[in-house]
């Protein structure tokens, strides 16, 4: 499941500098995630950075973009066979 941040964002930036995934941008009110790049840092740390690094605890679980986990670490296998 991709993340989202909510409107209690209180636009500090935090969440940018340690997404693995350049997903988290500056949206037209508040930062916002971008599911398709978002891999909630499966494979890379045990729990999202963004939500560690929010002061204001505005980092949720996204409903309208569920994966499972197998999903998530496909999508970033895949992303690294890219790179190459």
């Amino acid at each position: 499941m991709a993340l989202k941040i909510t409107d209690e964002c209180i636009s500090c930036a935090a969440c940018v500098i340690d997404c693995p995934n350049q997903a988290i941008s500056e949206g037209p009110e508040y930062f916002v995630i971008d599911p398709k790049k978002c891999l909630e840092c499966v494979g890379d740390y045990e729990s999202p950075q963004c939500v560690n690094t929010c002061p204001v605890d505005c980092i949720i679980e996204d409903p309208d973009h569920q994966e499972t986990q197998q999903a998530l670490m496909a999508r970033r296998e895949q992303k690294g066979s890219s790179r190459a």
